[in-house]
């Protein structure tokens, strides 16, 4: 089963079980909403999403089988995961976890793979390890295209970044 890591239950909020997760991530309109089933935990308990809704920075979800603070206690500081297969995504399209690993080439020359993505307020970050260690943000006109298929990610302009 592929499961996609969206975010971690971080406390909880009033007294009707509504749960309170931090998550970066990218597409969050495809799993917070109702009736999505999100998998807690490292043995994927699956719990089906009764209501969401935005709060500051995080995410606000109460789940179908459950309206008291006591009963989702046991959640607290759990990861949180959907099945990749529920998120009905386009073809061309990706989740940034799928870039890691991959290569990524500069005029037909690897300048590294993707070891990690950084989440730096809004400013996404490639790790780039190689013959050179450096960082690609997502945003900017650097990553041409993405082909996870292949494994690699054409870029551009990057002398500037390679420290």
């Amino acid at each position: 089963m592929d499961y996609v890591y969206v975010g971690k239950i971080v406390d909880t909020h009033g007294i009707k079980g509504e749960l309170r997760i931090r998550s970066n991530f990218e597409k969050k309109e495809l799993v917070f909403k109702p009736n999505m089933v999100f998998y807690i935990g490292d043995t994927y308990i699956p719990e089906t999403v009764n209501t969401y809704r935005p709060h500051k920075e995080f995410d606000m979800v109460t789940f179908s089988s459950y309206n008291n603070i006591n009963e989702v206690l046991k959640y607290l500081k759990q990861k949180v995961y959907v099945k990749r297969s529920d998120l009905e995504l386009n073809n061309n399209d990706y989740l940034l976890q799928d870039l890691i690993g991959l290569d990524v080439v500069e005029e037909k020359t690897i300048l590294g793979k993707v070891s990690e993505i950084m989440y730096n307020n809004g400013n996404d970050l490639l790790c780039i390890t190689g013959k050179n260690n450096f960082y690609i943000p997502l945003k900017g006109n650097f990553i041409k295209k993405v082909n996870v298929n292949e494994g690699i990610i054409e870029v551009e302009n990057t002398k500037g970044l390679i420290i």
